[in-house]
């Protein structure tokens, strides 16, 4: 079930969402969106700007911390019977999220470190979706798996490969729709916005409970 579409659809919506979460309201770092913290953590060290340095270096590191510790729970805990590795990952983000919207305006920077850490345990441990690679929090490597497999379909008229298209591209929607719901919402509720991907993320997490058949 972990790999299967329907859970995937609440953990990508949530992808999206921390990603306009943290740009709308949290000084416009992206959560997921590492390269593009490191082009303008990048543009600020040649400016030698400081302290716009370190407002994009601390999301970057935090990043991959979180890959780093989303690996070790894998190793870990893979062999773990009672409940999937990936329900335990899902456990760690749902708590540290629901954190950060406690966290006030003085503390960006704690918020977007737990953000980014967050980003990095989803992508690590939810990197296959019907047995295809994906990202959940990020779209460049699936726009274009997905246009390599519309061109294959288109030259072998293989409908299984027009599917794995497909797939690539309802991530894409996805994501989408859930950046665009999660910047409306910032707007409204704030800080506190955060807790609609805990919401997301639970619904993914009771759901693997169920065997896919």
């Amino acid at each position: 079930m972990s790999d299967s579409f329907r859970a995937a659809v609440f953990i990508i919506m949530s992808g999206g969402f921390q990603d306009a979460y943290t740009f709308c309201c949290r000084g416009e770092v992206f959560a997921n969106a590492q390269t593009g913290n490191i082009v303008l953590l990048s543009t600020a060290l040649f400016r030698k700007d400081w302290q716009t340095v370190l407002k994009y270096l601390i999301p970057v590191i935090s990043f991959l911390i979180g890959t780093a510790i989303a690996e070790f729970i894998h190793i870990k805990l893979k062999n773990y019977e009672k409940i999937h590795w990936r329900q335990i990952v899902l456990l760690f983000e749902i708590i540290l999220l629901f954190t950060v919207g406690f966290l006030p305006d003085r503390t960006e920077a704690l918020a977007n470190a737990l953000v980014s850490f967050v980003c990095a345990l989803q992508v690590q441990a939810f990197h296959k979706v019907r047995g295809h690679a994906y990202a959940s929090t990020m779209c460049i490597g699936n726009m274009r798996t997905g246009i390599e497999s519309l061109c294959a379909y288109l030259r072998s008229g293989d409908k299984k490969i027009l599917a794995k298209s497909m797939t690539y591209f309802g991530v894409i929607l996805l994501f989408g729709i859930g950046a665009g719901f999660g910047s409306v919402i910032t707007t409204v509720f704030g800080y506190k916005s955060i807790w609609i991907c805990c919401a997301l993320l639970f619904i993914s997490f009771t759901m693997m409970f169920v065997t896919e058949r």
